[in-house]
């Protein structure tokens, strides 16, 4: 190892023993706490403290869109939590995503919530918040163009029912209109055997979109 490669090797130890803690707020660097700071952005009478907390809150929020777009096929050319005029942080480039692009919308506002711990603790509960949700720059109005975009049409939806393994259950694709609502009917075949609390969960897609199993019931057969 020559004295550079070691003079190196000694300020990433450096680096990396000053992030072995245990709260969040030790794996954002500080000249992002510091630009913060320095520039006023919460005031004059706002402390260091506040300016490390929003620099921890932007790292949450951007990683969020980040990592959404990566889950759903999607490519960007980097992510900062450098504050600039209007914007505490940026994914920049953001490509793709299609159907799945007002995920990585919302990804970076329940990252946050994910951080303190505030996320919405069901499904009835999420849908009621994400109404509601306008405060966020730019964030909730694309998520709105773009799940209107991925949704305001016609589509045709597959729902499958997830049975026991000796039962038997039917697939249905239905047509679904832009906004539209239909009921579905099925049949399910239980198996010879007594049961209780055998499992049935629905399992639907829309368009190229999964949802997962959204419903489910535990049936006894005698």
């Amino acid at each position: 190892m020559t004295p550079a490669q070691a003079r190196a090797l000694a300020r990433i130890e450096a680096e990396l023993a000053r992030l072995i803690r245990y709260d969040d707020e030790s794996v954002v660097h500080e000249i992002w706490i510091r630009q913060r700071y320095d520039l006023g952005v919460f005031g004059p009478a706002a402390s260091y403290a506040t300016a490390r907390t929003a620099a921890v809150r932007t790292a949450w929020h951007e990683a969020g869109h980040a990592v959404a777009a990566l889950a759903v096929g999607a490519r960007f050319s980097s992510a900062s939590i450098r504050h600039g005029s209007g914007t505490q942080g940026r994914v920049h480039g953001i490509q793709g995503g299609g159907d799945r692009a007002f995920v990585i919308d919302a990804a970076g506002q329940i990252a946050e919530r994910l951080r303190d711990w505030s996320m919405p603790a069901s499904d009835d509960e999420l849908r009621a918040w994400l109404p509601a949700w306008r405060a966020d720059g730019g964030d909730a109005r694309r998520f709105r163009r773009d799940i209107a975009a991925g949704f305001g049409r016609d589509e045709t939806a597959v729902v499958r029912l997830v049975v026991p393994e000796d039962w038997t259950a039917e697939e249905e694709e239905v047509a679904l209109p832009a906004h539209g609502e239909r009921t579905v009917r099925m049949v399910v075949r239980a198996g010879t055997t007594a049961v209780r609390r055998a499992r049935v969960a629905v399992d639907m897609s829309v368009g190229q979109v999964p949802f997962g199993q959204q419903a489910e019931a535990l049936v006894d057969v005698e």
